[in-house]
């Protein structure tokens, strides 16, 4: 491989991790809200990333607080509304559960991501 393309696929690479990592911190949509529960929608390029969703979590909840938040991707575009349409809500990615009343906390993936077990 020539000194070029060498340094034209570094280049590449190294930009493609900045907007990956600018991605991560950047405010998800929130495409609505329906009772306590926010549905918030994942880039593709983080639907993995469980870093990027403890800074969403951070950002989205109040520390202490109740909050509910059910995450998902978007990968065909479709416009968001509430309910989600079928096209989002298949593509659930993970979900998040702080109740201040019963003292608990729980992050859960997905079966679909293949990530944890259990899963839902």
């Amino acid at each position: 491989m020539n000194k070029a393309l060498r340094a034209r696929i570094s280049v590449a690479l190294a930009l493609s991790a900045a907007a990956s990592a600018f991605a991560a911190d950047e405010p998800w949509a929130v495409a609505g809200q329906q009772g306590l529960v926010r549905l918030v929608i994942v880039p593709a390029a983080l639907e993995k990333d469980t870093e990027a969703y403890a800074r969403q979590v951070a950002r989205l909840c109040e520390p202490e607080r109740t909050c509910f938040l059910n995450f998902y991707t978007n990968s065909t575009g479709a416009p968001l509304a509430v309910p989600l349409p079928d096209a989002i809500s298949n593509e659930a990615t993970a979900t998040f559960r702080r109740s201040t009343k019963n003292g608990a906390e729980r992050f859960m993936w997905s079966c679909r991501m293949k990530l944890q077990e259990p899963c839902f």
